[in-house]
């Protein structure tokens, strides 16, 4: 059921295929998780149709992840999302990219002696942090607690707490009030 009591009708996804599963779970049917053996997933989580995964992930708890999203990086890369954190439609999460820049040729069907330098690093969404639609996330960014970017931006480094950025590069614009989300948090159980 969704807040409003109503029950979703939606067919789900074979949620005994990862690692871990809490409770309140919706994951729909028309996603791909390439590896749901490193995937673990926390409680009152949403995954939304389109959602496209290559790495491993550790999704917290009270997390909502909009249609077509996409996450890659391959078996090495690690998408990691700490409680409270969302993920906007048709953003892209970025834990490993071939750095093209003449080392070798470009993809995963290359042979490894072929290949050019490939840059994996982790993607850490820390509590409270969201992004925008249409976000672009780079390898080895964190999220920082409570930050925020704005629909449309590219995230390369990582950010600090409590703050909004926008644009291309992202960059501060503001810092977020964090009171009230905290107070919420402690309510609800969770010591943050």
């Amino acid at each position: 059921m969704n807040q409003s009591g109503e029950k979703l009708q939606s067919a789900q996804y074979d949620k005994s295929l990862l690692k871990s599963c809490g409770d309140d779970v919706f994951i729909s049917a028309n996603v791909e998780i390439r590896r749901p053996q490193l995937v673990t997933v926390g409680s009152h989580v949403a995954i939304d149709s389109g959602f496209y995964l290559t790495t491993a992930a550790e999704i917290g708890d009270y997390i909502h992840i909009a249609p077509y999203i996409t996450v890659i990086g391959g078996p090495q890369g690690l998408l990691k999302m700490g409680h409270f954190s969302t993920i906007a439609a048709g953003s892209r999460i970025i834990c490993g990219s071939d750095e093209h820049l003449g080392h070798g040729f470009i993809g995963p069907t290359i042979p490894e002696k072929y290949r050019d330098n490939v840059h994996i690093a982790p993607v850490i969404f820390e509590n409270f942090a969201s992004v925008g639609t249409n976000v672009m996330v780079m390898p080895g960014v964190t999220l920082a607690e409570g930050s925020v970017i704005g629909a449309g931006s590219l995230v390369n480094k990582s950010t600090e707490p409590w703050t909004i950025y926008v644009g291309v590069p992202a960059r501060p614009v503001k810092v977020r009030p964090r009171e009230k989300m905290l107070e919420y948090a402690k309510e609800m159980g969770y010591d943050v």
